[in-house]
């Protein structure tokens, strides 16, 4: 099968090569997917594509209509490809449903620790051969409340590990993970609640039409006083500009986040000569209690393993003729 590879990255491309086998004729292209790019695609059967592309109705029908009958993301998420012109036209879609939880998990802790501990700061000064310790000063995890906003896979790790830092754990989701009480005493309160007790709060949940910017004026209202807020989620499922509100008001004591509402165009790429025209980019990075990490809380050896077999095996699974148990419809 011939493949073109969309927003293909170097630290990516010897895992899928090693996955492949030379079983598909993989051609890698660095840009993103978008209706001017589509062009690219013609002649190939299949295209894969990474959470930066954009397959919206105009390009799904384009890429139909080149020829390609086959999308399989190199990503959980899926909400920018539009499932129903897809579905309509019979091209086929498959995501990556889980590729590596602990990835995502263990970076957002590691956000926590840098903000509490003012790790970034610290270095600064060491490295300027400044040892004064003054505004240094962070608070023990140990006996605190997170709320973890989301408890599927990645909400589920992050769980245990807060849990192994002795933290006391308050979780949302629209369905309860009685695993997570059992072992971990989670417990499930509602999202206002949450906000009213938690010290800290991760988000782990999906984007979708009731997740879009939950984190907003409102809720920001209902939250401690210093909260650390972390999103290795969506970035839309904060509102930027509430969110810098409340870091201004002091409500949002620090912010980590490795994803942004407006990533699209600016994450992934070398930006340094040529700064975003982004005044909430800009203004997020000034602020000292924000550290933000350039989407790659999934860029570990093994998550990338995973997602490199799994694409494969979709690929695989079509020419065979099979359905990937992977594919998704509109309902998804």
């Amino acid at each position: 099968m011939k493949v073109l590879v969309y927003s293909a990255k170097d630290f990516e491309i010897p895992y899928l090569e090693q996955a492949n086998h030379r079983k598909h004729q993989l051609t890698f292209f660095e840009d993103a997917l978008s209706s001017e790019t589509t062009m690219e695609a013609v002649g190939f059967d299949a295209i894969s594509i990474f959470s930066a592309d954009e397959a919206d109705f105009i390009t799904v029908e384009k890429l139909k209509g080149f020829g390609v009958n086959y999308i399989t993301l190199r990503s959980v998420g899926h909400d920018n490809v539009n499932l129903r012109t897809a579905s309509r036209l019979n091209l086929k879609v498959a995501n990556i449903p889980a590729y590596s939880p602990y990835a995502i998990a263990e970076h957002a802790v590691a956000l926590l620790l840098a903000l509490n501990r003012k790790l970034i700061e610290s270095n600064f000064r060491v490295n300027h051969y400044n040892f004064n310790l003054n505004n240094l000063v962070g608070f023990d995890l140990n006996n605190k409340t997170i709320g973890i906003i989301g408890t599927g896979k990645i909400g589920s790790v992050m769980s245990k590990i807060m849990h192994g830092f002795g933290c006391k754990l308050l979780g949302y989701d629209v369905e309860k993970n009685n695993e997570l009480v059992d072992k971990y005493h989670m417990q499930y309160t509602t999202l206002e609640n949450l906000c009213n007790k938690a010290d800290i709060i991760s988000l782990h949940v999906p984007l979708t039409t009731e997740t879009y910017q939950m984190i907003n004026e409102d809720l920001i209202y209902e939250m401690k006083d210093d909260v650390i807020l972390i999103n290795t989620a969506r970035g839309s499922v904060i509102n930027t500009e509430d969110v810098i509100e409340g870091l201004k008001k002091g409500k949002i004591g620090a912010l980590g986040i490795d994803v942004y509402e407006k990533e699209k165009g600016v994450f992934f790429k070398d930006c340094s000569q040529d700064l975003p025209d982004d005044d909430l980019l800009l203004i997020l990075n000034a602020m000292p209690n924000v550290l933000i990490t350039g989407h790659h809380a999934f860029l570990t050896d093994e998550a990338l393993t995973n997602i490199a077999q799994t694409t494969i095996y979709n690929l695989d699974c079509w020419e065979s003729g099979q359905e990937s148990e992977y594919e998704l419809t509109e309902i998804n």
